[in-house]
């Protein structure tokens, strides 16, 4: 089993939260991660992304040049990513941040998930990411969102966001069981 996932947006985000969170969780069961963030000069509204990649054997190299998977949360990402997606790949993509029409359909598989619009109605628009994230688990069925949610509780830095993040997280994950 292998699969790696480049997940984008500004700062500001929480892209490498949800980056980090995901190697925490492929740690926790038992697999070989790699957790590798980029970001800008400002840390708040510069660009980041992060490569994560899980597997259950010795995984040679932290780069990926053609990615399995794509968490996008901001046009500028889409622009910059899609076109290295691998054929067949999937991209779970931040319909509220990106304009729709630029999406690719054909080569490869398409979630769009109004992150942003889901995170304010359960009203708090920092858990966008978390509804990505909950997105992307039940597409890629890499980890359970169990594992995500137990991991999230372990490791939160603040603990009254935890109950929000876990609302996003299932939000998100249900919005992409109604696509599949």
């Amino acid at each position: 089993m292998y699969k790696d996932v480049i997940i984008a947006g500004f700062g500001g985000q929480g892209v490498l939260l949800i980056g980090n969170l995901l190697a925490l969780a492929g740690m926790e069961e038992g697999y070989e991660v790699i957790f590798m963030p980029v970001y800008g000069v400002e840390m708040r509204g510069g660009t980041a992304n992060c490569t994560v990649i899980i597997a259950d054997e010795e995984i040679a190299s932290p780069i990926i040049q053609y990615p399995e998977s794509l968490i996008i949360m901001n046009q500028p990402s889409l622009e910059r990513f899609q076109p290295k997606l691998k054929d067949n790949g999937i991209q779970v993509i931040n319909s509220s941040m990106v304009d729709e029409k630029l999406v690719e359909k054909n080569r490869i598989k398409s979630y769009l998930i109004p992150a942003n619009d889901i995170a304010d109605r359960l009203g708090n628009m920092r858990c966008a990411n978390m509804v990505a994230l909950g997105a992307w688990i039940k597409a890629t069925k890499i980890l359970s969102l169990e594992r995500i949610i137990k991991t999230l509780e372990e490791y939160m830095p603040k603990k009254d966001l935890i109950e929000i993040n876990k609302n996003a997280i299932y939000e998100g994950a249900n919005y992409m069981e109604r696509l599949l």
